[in-house]
């Protein structure tokens, strides 16, 4: 049995261990009201840009002309698994859900015979290494990011789209965590490069009968956004990832104290008991030994 000192100190130890976690629980749930805002805000940009990106691929005949972040090179041998995460951990299984949905993908393209490579976003995607050491294209440092901004995603977007027109993949999937609530975020995988063509149901309408004529045509306006929306689907996924960490951080640390109060009532009953065992035994020592005068 432990000692009183001992009882003593280990309940002073997980009492300061609750008052860090409290903070910071505090502290994630101040910055989760920002984040959630600027997420839930560029939603719906982001989603209506890809999908005008969609439905303009769906119009352009591929031809040498056409953009390549459009058509593709043409192949669909090497595949880059870009694995959004956060640079601190504490929170939750918010990144090991990102790296493991990421794993899974990487594991139906190679039994689909595909080379994958990943190109990490986050400090905590690194744990990528020790199952594929040999296949980390790149490792992009964005430690330095406070608050997300689009010049941050636009850093990345033409990283990404020089190694691509560089021919070092053909594909690129964008992995993050979509925020939808404190308790619920969801490990998502997109498409980023090149463009996915929309299904025909979404392509062309059901009763969509108006004729567009677009200025100047389909493909110079492609040329154009496509670069953007690689740039606004990352920014997407960090805004996403923002939230979602926050999120994810506040309900392990709530997690946290808790488990630190079940655990300070326990030591607190055993001290008790350990105490009155100690008093009870000297009263019996002291007894004992005055019987024996």
């Amino acid at each position: 049995m432990a000692s009183l000192k001992a009882l003593k100190m280990r309940i002073g130890s997980v009492k300061s261990t609750q008052k860090i976690t409290k903070a910071m629980k505090m502290v994630a749930a101040a910055k989760l009201r920002r984040a959630q805002e600027a997420a839930v805000a560029g939603r719906p940009y982001a989603e209506r840009l890809e999908a005008v990106m969609s439905r303009l691929a769906a119009k352009v005949t591929a031809s040498e002309g056409s953009p390549k972040l459009l058509v593709g090179t043409g192949k669909d041998l090497v595949h880059l698994l870009v694995v959004a995460t956060s640079e601190r951990g504490l929170a939750g299984a918010f990144n090991t859900n990102i790296v493991r949905a990421a794993r899974a993908k990487a594991a139906e393209l190679e039994a689909a015979g595909k080379t994958v490579l990943f190109y990490l976003a986050g400090k905590k995607g690194r744990v990528l290494r020790r199952f594929y050491p040999r296949q980390i294209l790149h490792d992009q440092e964005i430690g330095h990011i406070k608050n997300v901004a689009f010049t941050d995603a636009q850093i990345v977007a033409e990283d990404l789209i020089a190694r691509f027109e560089a021919g070092e993949f053909d594909v690129a999937h964008l992995f993050f965590a979509k925020f939808r609530s404190a308790l619920v975020q969801e490990p998502t995988g997109i498409q980023i490069i090149p463009v996915p063509l929309a299904p025909a149901a979404i392509a062309a309408p059901v009763g969509a009968k108006a004729a567009v004529e677009y200025e100047p045509d389909e493909e110079e306006i492609l040329a154009e956004l496509l670069p953007r929306n690689v740039a606004i689907q990352i920014f997407r996924a960090l805004l996403e990832n923002a939230a979602s960490e926050q999120g994810s951080r506040m309900t392990a640390m709530d997690n946290a104290t808790r488990n630190a109060g079940d655990m300070i009532n326990k030591l607190t009953v055993l001290y008790n008991r350990t105490r009155q065992a100690a008093i009870t035994t000297e009263l019996i020592e002291i007894i004992a030994g005055a019987e024996a005068l």
